[in-house]
């Protein structure tokens, strides 16, 4: 607490107390993140749904990591991009896609370049830095293929042809062709479509030259044989039940 004195006029000796306690700190940009709570839903569902979603744990790492090139960035401001830029995914447009992952093939092809230079320097005197110098160069550079290839099935993508597999555990039809059957008065109906009549269906058809049909479902006369037929006689069984060996 500290006093100070105010204007002090003839006849005046009151003293004016201030009071000068530090204020308490500002959160920095980078660590608030300001938002609409919608009516109905309390603070703590709010933030939960946007822990949920991801986005606010993805654009800290942003300002986290992009703050030794850009300085400190606002989190509420990050939050708000990675917004739309997801939106505009949800809508069709991947122009931000394919913009970042051309700078990203970029970038690595950089950093393959700057590994196998230094790999070439110490080539000839310092064999091993010139073996890891060279493996990071060529993950640097199938990395930066990868990326390429991407972009590429993104812009165009893959079309795949695929047959159709009959698979089923119990019994099932399949029909591998269509008759159409046209019939004239005084004409056998014929298949249509190229397609030929097995033996199987000759068989069975009715023939017009003295053909027979071959009806599972109908009854036939019985046939003629040997009726006399004399009864069983009584099997001869031994008293001991058990089948005796022969010797």
């Amino acid at each position: 607490m500290k006093t100070i004195k105010g204007n002090q006029g003839q006849g005046s000796s009151k003293k004016k107390a201030v009071s000068t306690a530090p204020a308490k700190p500002e959160t920095p940009k980078s660590r608030r993140l300001d938002m609409v709570v919608p009516p109905g839903i309390t603070m703590d569902k709010a933030v939960t749904d946007m822990a949920a979603a991801g986005l606010a744990t993805n654009a800290g790492l942003v300002v986290k990591f992009s703050q030794a090139e850009h300085g400190e960035l606002s989190l509420t401001d990050m939050v708000a991009s990675l917004r739309d830029a997801g939106q505009a995914v949800n809508d069709g447009d991947l122009r931000a896609a394919e913009q970042m992952l051309n700078a990203q093939a970029v970038s690595l092809n950089s950093i393959f370049a700057e590994l196998a230079r230094r790999a070439a320097m110490n080539m000839g005197e310092y064999m091993d830095a010139t073996e890891r110098y060279m493996r990071l160069a060529l993950k640097a550079q199938g990395q930066c293929r990868a990326t390429l290839e991407t972009l590429a099935a993104i812009k165009n993508p893959p079309v795949v042809f695929a047959k159709q597999a009959n698979i089923s555990s119990g019994p099932q039809q399949v029909n591998n062709g269509v008759f159409g059957v046209h019939k004239k008065d005084g004409e056998q109906a014929t298949p249509t479509h190229g397609e030929k009549k097995n033996e199987q269906t000759k068989l069975l058809e009715d023939k017009q030259h003295g053909g027979t049909i071959l009806d599972a479902g109908a009854a036939t006369a019985p046939a003629r044989g040997n009726s006399k037929v004399e009864a069983v006689g009584t099997i001869q069984r031994p008293e001991n039940p058990r089948r005796k060996k022969q010797g």
